[in-house]
């Protein structure tokens, strides 16, 4: 059985078992969260949402928070004296798919 959710503004597929990094969210590690935006549920028979399938859910166990690698942004016009620098590192969580429930 597996699952596509929406976390973070980004569509996931996952399975139990799976260990997937998403955009941070609130917990400590060893914390359940659930993820009640689940698009579509597939396995023996497929179910897809109009959003989100009614019912269905997504439980996880929180891993660890971590952050991705840093970004350089350089804006530059040229003959303008223009130059912009900037940096980005996106913090992370790292779960654990428990269970699907539809």
């Amino acid at each position: 059985m597996y699952a596509v959710v929406r976390t973070g503004g980004k569509q996931v597929r996952v399975e139990p078992g799976d260990l997937v990094s998403i955009e941070r969210t609130a917990g400590a590690p060893g914390d359940r969260i659930e993820l009640s935006e689940v698009l579509l549920v597939g396995g023996d028979e497929l179910q897809i949402g109009s959003p989100c399938v009614p019912g269905a859910r997504v439980v996880a166990t929180v891993q660890e928070a971590s952050k991705g690698p840093k970004l350089r942004i350089f804006k530059y016009k040229r003959r303008k004296r223009y130059r912009l620098r900037q940096g980005h590192r996106q913090n992370y969580t790292t779960i654990r798919i428990e269970s699907i429930e539809a």
